[in-house]
């Protein structure tokens, strides 16, 4: 088929790595539509108001979209798509993959996780929902809800035809939760914003570490090992653990806030390297820090071990504990490592990749 009627779908639409690749599709395939349950004002300017939603996109459903994964299941379901040939569905903790295509059109799955808060991480969420004052309510609706919404999301991960995942660690979870293979296409990183070619290392060992300050990123783990050792580190970045984090920081921990593109490269070149000891589907961050010039120091799980390779981009640590990375940063050798492979390292990640790799495979379903 020469050219395939295609359609874009979408959990919601308003900022984050999932909306890149949502925004890379929209360049690949302009004239697509995209479906969602919520688009910011932002984000349907970005995509050239090609963006479709419905009552879930209006009061009082948008300010109550967290707690409504069962009427977002109903909503995709129930999608009309027959005239399209490729439905391509860009979720992660959503339900975008919901929707249905008629017998002889393909549904890819491009995943960027089974659910985290009814799959893998569901401990996680029902100890800290994340929700601030309205975390009672958050965990007995889990609580409530978690077997149906299992249930029902294996069904529809049953309908998809193909899965593309967006590293080795969600293929496996991919695996294990639905029971289906993938391929994985890592997601596009624009990484050319930055150019660390001559990154020098300082005089002084010194790290740095940015993102949103949540939980599960283990920011508190980096600034603690810090502490011990006294070391020099950079934070970067804001959130719902900011207050915290700062409360606990020793003398030679310093917090920027906000940090602009050109703001990150400056505070990169003073550095050393960059430590990350959150689990992540992918995670963006360090390969920016070594677009930046930066070694990455990480935890040996998720997404980084598809970037990371010791002596060569980084090393690793075995455990999310202060001990780990208390011991890792003490041995760690910034001037061992050499730029050049570190931006080896970024162009598997390009969006020019990304591109050329999905367009393959959907070149290849469709035949």
């Amino acid at each position: 088929m020469a050219s395939p009627r295609v359609a874009i779908i979408a959990d919601w639409i308003y900022g984050g790595g999932a909306e890149k690749v949502v925004l890379e599709l929209h360049y690949m395939y302009p004239d697509a539509p995209i479906y969602t349950s919520y688009c910011s004002p932002e984000w349907r300017q970005k995509l050239n108001n090609t963006v479709v939603t419905g009552y879930l996109q209006w009061w009082p459903f948008a300010k109550a979209r967290k707690f409504l994964p069962l009427l977002r299941q109903h909503w995709f379901k129930h999608l009309r798509l027959k005239e399209y040939d490729v439905v391509i569905s860009c979720t992660g903790n959503g339900e975008a993959k919901f929707v249905r295509t008629r017998k002889d059109a393909k549904h890819i799955s491009y995943c960027f996780t089974p659910p985290h808060f009814y799959w893998q991480k569901y401990e996680q969420y029902i100890a800290n929902p994340g929700m601030g004052a309205l975390n009672g309510l958050a965990r007995l609706g889990l609580k409530l809800l978690v077997k149906p919404l299992r249930g029902r999301d294996y069904r529809a991960a049953q309908l998809v035809d193909e899965f593309i995942s967006i590293s080795h660690h969600i293929k496996a979870d991919i695996k294990t939760c639905y029971g289906r293979d993938s391929i994985v296409i890592f997601p596009p990183v624009d990484a050319q914003k930055f150019d660390g070619t001559h990154h020098k290392q300082p005089k002084q060992t010194q790290f740095i570490t940015w993102g949103r300050h949540v939980p599960y990123k283990r920011f508190d783990l980096v600034i603690a090992a810090c502490n011990e050792l006294q070391l020099p580190l950079t934070v970067v970045g804001t959130g719902p653990e900011t207050a915290a984090l700062k409360a606990m920081a020793g003398p030679t921990v310093t917090f920027t806030g906000f940090a602009s593109d050109q703001t990150l490269a400056k505070l990169a070149a003073q550095s050393s390297a960059f430590v990350f000891a959150g689990q992540e589907d992918f995670g963006i961050a360090p390969v920016e820090a070594m677009a930046l010039g930066l070694p990455v120091v990480a935890y040996s799980s998720g997404g980084a071990l598809d970037y990371v390779t010791p002596g060569k981009t980084g090393e690793f640590f075995e455990t999310q504990t202060v001990a780990a990375i208390r011991d890792a940063l003490k041995s760690f050798k910034p001037k061992s490592y050499q730029t050049k492979n570190l931006r080896a390292e970024v162009e598997k990640f390009s969006v020019g990749n990304f591109h050329k790799n999905l367009r393959t495979q959907i070149d290849r379903i469709m035949s």
